[in-house]
């Protein structure tokens, strides 16, 4: 308890030192953070930015560690990366204690959703983004952190060779959202499996691979996704583990 009221009065001196006074509801929610988590503001572990706390990967670090953290496990998912467009999709599993299941989460990255700041490191920038969402989610901590946020308003618009599109034209150029990136958003709003999408897609599509789909055919399916995910996501797992069984042997 006496080292959560010392937390607490450093994050209140560093915020009057950085920001002033600020209103009762961010001061409610910094209480929350700093007695729940022991998230320091002064150490770096939360930021404050347009008047909302994000944490830092630092911080999600050291709560782990704090914590005993047993492991953190990540690795690339293949199918959803495009090397050419560098475009990463990493899956990072986090084990709270020796011998469970551990929490996954899902990190994305590339040049349109990646500060300048950045460019080239955007395999770096997924692997971080999959590591926090599975920290968050392995010790319930609801607010996103700085790695995962976008750079619409401050990125450089990324360079012309890094925009290659794929030749059935799921891709854009006029600056709208990539049909793969809206995907990915799906799979990652209602934590599905990407393997299993993606079979579902093919399915749904009637193709071998979802790459030598329409532009048209694979709209339609990322919205019949949206829509059976916001209305029973667990018919819709039950449908995607489908997906997941052998196919049987024709005599």
């Amino acid at each position: 308890m006496r080292s959560q009221q010392s937390m607490w009065r450093r994050n209140c001196q560093t915020v009057r030192s950085y920001w002033g006074t600020l209103e009762r509801g961010l001061m409610r929610q910094l209480r929350t953070l700093t007695n729940r988590y022991g998230l320091s503001v002064c150490a770096g572990d939360l930021k404050l930015l347009s008047g909302c706390w994000y944490v830092t990967h630092g911080g999600l670090l050291g709560l782990a560690r704090r914590k005993r953290c047993s492991g953190i496990k990540t690795h690339i998912v293949r199918d959803l990366c495009e090397p050419h467009a560098w475009r990463w999709v990493f899956r990072a599993t986090v084990f709270t204690h020796a011998g469970t299941l551990g929490f996954s989460g899902y990190g994305d990255a590339d040049p349109s959703n990646t500060s300048a700041l950045v460019r080239g490191a955007e395999m770096r920038v997924a692997e971080t983004r999959a590591v926090n969402r599975a920290l968050r989610k392995a010790y319930g901590i609801g607010i996103c952190s700085v790695e995962e946020l976008g750079s619409l308003p401050f990125s450089a618009e990324p360079p012309q060779e890094r925009r290659a599109e794929p030749p059935n034209g799921n891709g854009t150029v006029t600056g709208q959202p990539r049909l793969r990136d809206k995907l990915c958003l799906l799979i990652r709003k209602y934590e599905l499996d990407p393997a299993l999408v993606k079979r579902y897609a093919a399915d749904f599509c009637g193709t071998e691979a979802l790459r030598d789909a329409s532009r048209d055919l694979v709209e339609a399916f990322i919205s019949t996704l949206a829509e059976e995910a916001a209305k029973d996501r667990a018919a819709l797992v039950c449908k995607l583990n489908s997906y997941n069984q052998p196919a049987e042997v024709k005599s």
